[in-house]
C-alpha cells in the first residue's frame, strides 16, 4: 500500500509536466485553435510585433498583462506592464503612461514590492491627468507606507473609496473594499469585513465571476469564525448557481471548498462525496489541476483512515483516464500555445531592438552627414561671401580710382588761361577764373569718395564747370541747361562726375574749332521711370575732330571715353543699375556730336 501510495502522488506530481508534453501532439491534431482570451492577447501582440507597430504594440502588451492579471499571475503581468509603459513612454502618450503606471504598482503591491509599489502610485499620481487622480495614487502611496498599521492605511483607504465613488469608477471601488475588508480582519473586525466584501460586490454585478470571487472570500471569513453552516450555505447556493449556468469551473471550486468545509465540520461523509463529484467532473472536464487537488485530498484522507481497497480502486480509476484526461485539458494545450506565441514574441522583440539600433546608428549617421554638408556648405558660403566681398571692394576701389582721375586738359588749361590773363594784366578776370575755379576744384575733391549724388548738386557742378569753360573760350560757344520740371533735383540721385568728361570733350574737340560761335545743350528728362541725359553741340563733329588732333589729344580722348565706359560698367555691376551710353555725329546740314546716357530713376542709394 505504501509503494501505491508512493507511485500515486510521484504520478500526481508529474501530471502538468506529462501534460505538457503531450499537449504538444494535441495541439497539433487539434482542428481548432484556442479560444483562451490570454493566448489572443498573447497573439494580438505578436502580430503587432511583426508589423511593428509601435501604438498596438503598447495596447497589446497592456491587455496581455490584464489577462495575466486576471488569472492572478502577477510576476508575468509585472513583465508586460513594464514593456507597456516603455512603449507609451517612447510614444508620449501622458494618460495611458498614468493609467499603466498605476496598474503597475497594483500589480507590485500583490507581490508585496512595497517601496517599487510606492515609488509607481507617485510616478502615476505626476503624471495624473487631473487633481482627484492624483489624490488617489497619492493615497494609495501613504497608505502602503503604513505597512504595519492597519488604522492608518484603513484612513487613506477610505478617502480613496469616497474619490472613486464620487467618479463613479466601479472596478476599482470594489478593489478598494476589498482592500478594507482585509484591512478589517487584520484588525479582529470580521461583521465589517463581510460589509466591505458586500460592498465590493454592489459594485461588481456586471462580472459573475467577480461576484462568485467575492462571495467566497465572505464564505472564508464565516470559516475563519468557525461559522461553518453559514460558509456551506453560500457554498451550496454558488453551487447550485453554477449548475444552473453549467459553470463547471466554478462547479468544481464550490466542491472542493464544501469538501474543505465538511472535515473542518467533522462530517467526512459529506466531504468525500463533494470531492468524488469535483473529481469526476474536474475528469469528465478535463481540467488536470482541479483533478490533482481532488485526488491529493482524497488519497489524503484514505491514507489517514486505512482505506488501501479505495486508494487503489482510485488509482486505476486514474490510471485508465490519464491519456483521455490529458489530451482533453484545454488549459493545457491553452499553456503550450501561450508557451509558443511567448517564444516568439521574445523573438519578435530581439528583433525590433535590433532594427530600432540599426535605424538609430543609420540616423545618427545620417544627422552627421548632414551636420557634414551643411558645415561644407556654410564653409562654402562663406568663402563665395568673402570673395565676392573682396570682389566689389576692389570694384569699389576701381570705381574710386577711376572717378579721381582728373583730366590733365582741364589743369593744364585752366592753369594757362589764368597766367594768360595775368600776362594781359587782366588782374579781375584772372580772380574770378582762380576764384570758381577753386570752387569748383573743392566740391569736386568732396565729392570725390561718393558714387552717387544728387541731381541738383550734380547740375550745380556742371554749371560752374561750364561757367569758367565759357571763361575761357567765351566767344566760341554759348551754353543751356534745362531740367525736366517732373523731376525733383534734390531728391534724385545720378552718378557722380559721368557727364563732365563729355561735356570737356564738346568744347574742346568739337565747339573750339567752330569758326562761327557755337551751342551746346545740357538737358534732363524723364521718360518712363528713367531720366534721359543728352549733350548736344554743334562742333565740328567727330569726324573733323578726329583729322585735328595731335597724337596726345587722340590718346586723351579715347582715355576718357575708356573712363567712363569702365565707371558705367561697374555702376552697373555694384548697384545693379542698367545705365546705357551712346555717342553719335549728327548727319548734315548741321555738323555736331550728340551723347546720350540714361540713368534709373533713383530716389535712394
Amino acid at each position: 500500500m505504501r509503494l501505491v501510495s508512493i507511485l500515486f502522488s510521484g504520478f500526481l506530481g508529474m501530471m502538468l509536466f506529462s501534460g505538457g508534453a503531450m499537449a504538444q501532439d494535441t495541439l497539433i491534431k487539434s482542428k481548432k485553435a484556442s479560444s483562451s482570451k490570454m493566448v489572443r492577447a498573447a497573439d494580438d501582440l505578436k502580430k503587432s510585433l511583426d508589423v511593428d507597430d509601435d501604438a498596438k504594440i503598447a495596447k497589446n502588451y497592456e491587455a496581455l498583462a490584464q489577462e495575466l492579471i486576471d488569472k492572478e499571475e502577477y510576476a508575468k503581468a509585472e513583465e508586460y506592464l513594464k514593456k507597456a509603459l516603455a512603449s507609451y513612454n517612447q510614444l508620449d502618450q501622458k494618460k495611458d503612461k498614468a493609467r499603466v503606471t498605476r496598474k503597475l504598482a497594483k500589480v507590485q503591491e500583490n507581490q508585496n514590492k512595497i517601496n517599487s509599489a510606492i515609488m509607481n502610485y507617485q510616478a502615476a499620481g505626476a503624471v495624473a491627468k487631473d487633481k482627484d487622480d492624483e489624490q488617489l495614487n497619492l493615497n494609495d502611496a501613504n497608505r502602503l507606507r503604513y505597512d504595519n498599521n492597519p488604522a492608518a492605511q484603513s484612513a487613506f483607504n477610505k478617502r480613496n473609496i469616497q474619490l472613486l465613488e464620487k467618479e463613479n469608477k466601479k472596478e476599482e471601488a470594489a478593489d478598494a473594499y476589498v482592500q478594507q475588508a482585509e484591512m478589517n480582519l487584520q484588525q479582529k473586525n470580521k461583521e465589517v469585513a463581510i460589509e466591505s466584501y458586500e460592498k465590493a460586490i454592489s459594485f461588481s454585478k456586471d462580472k459573475p465571476e467577480a461576484v462568485a470571487k467575492l462571495t467566497n472570500k465572505i464564505a472564508k471569513v464565516y470559516e475563519l469564525d468557525n461559522q461553518f453552516d453559514k460558509a456551506i450555505a453560500i457554498n451550496t447556493n454558488l453551487l447550485t448557481e453554477a449548475r444552473a449556468k453549467q459553470d463547471f469551473d466554478t462547479q468544481i471550486t464550490q466542491l472542493q471548498s464544501l469538501a474543505t468545509l465538511y472535515f473542518k465540520k467533522d462530517e467526512p461523509g459529506k466531504a468525500v462525496a463533494s470531492l468524488q463529484q469535483a473529481y469526476e467532473l474536474a475528469s469528465k472536464q478535463g481540467n488536470t489541476a482541479a483533478v490533482k487537488k481532488s485526488l491529493s485530498q482524497l488519497l489524503g484522507y484514505y491514507k489517514t483512515h486505512g482505506k488501501d481497497k479505495e486508494s487503489i480502486a482510485l488509482y486505476e480509476q486514474f490510471f485508465q483516464n490519464f491519456e483521455k484526461l490529458i489530451q482533453s485539458d484545454s488549459a493545457l494545450v491553452d499553456a503550450k500555445t501561450f508557451h509558443v506565441t511567448e517564444e516568439k514574441i521574445r523573438q519578435l522583440e530581439k528583433e525590433k531592438i535590433l532594427k530600432d539600433e540599426l535605424i538609430s546608428k543609420k540616423n545618427t549617421f545620417n544627422y552627421f552627414l548632414i551636420g557634414s554638408i551643411v558645415l561644407l556648405l556654410l564653409f562654402f558660403g562663406l568663402i563665395v561671401k568673402t570673395l565676392y566681398s573682396i570682389k566689389t571692394k576692389n570694384k569699389e576701389i576701381a570705381l574710386q580710382s577711376l572717378r579721381r582721375e582728373m583730366n590733365p586738359h582741364f589743369i593744364f588749361n585752366s592753369l594757362n588761361s589764368v597766367n594768360q590773363f595775368i600776362s594781359q594784366n587782366k588782374e579781375l578776370e584772372a580772380n574770378k577764373y582762380l576764384t570758381s575755379y577753386s570752387n569748383l576744384m573743392r566740391n569736386m575733391m568732396e565729392n570725390s569718395n561718393k558714387d552717387f549724388v544728387t541731381l541738383g548738386n550734380e547740375i550745380e557742378q556742371l554749371r560752374k564747370y561750364l561757367d569758367l569753360e565759357h571763361l575761357r573760350f567765351q566767344d566760341k560757344f554759348d551754353y543751356q541747361i534745362i531740367a525736366d520740371e517732373n523731376l525733383d533735383i534734390e531728391t534724385t540721385f545720378v552718378p557722380n562726375m559721368i557727364i563732365q568728361p563729355h561735356l570737356e570733350n564738346a568744347i574742346w574737340h568739337g565747339l573750339r574749332y567752330k569758326e562761327s560761335k557755337g551751342m551746346l545743350l545740357l538737358k534732363f528728362t524723364l521718360k518712363k521711370g528713367k531720366i534721359g541725359v543728352i549733350i548736344d553741340d554743334n562742333g565740328i563733329g567727330l569726324t573733323k575732330s578726329q583729322e585735328l588732333k595731335t597724337r596726345n589729344q587722340k590718346v586723351h580722348h579715347s582715355r576718357g571715353l575708356t573712363n567712363t565706359k569702365e565707371r558705367i560698367t561697374l555702376l552697373n555691376e555694384l548697384y545693379k543699375t542698367n545705365i546705357t551710353f551712346n555717342v553719335s555725329e549728327k548727319i548734315t546740314p548741321e555738323t555736331g556730336t550728340i551723347v546720350e546716357i540714361n540713368f534709373p530713376l533713383l530716389d535712394r542709394i
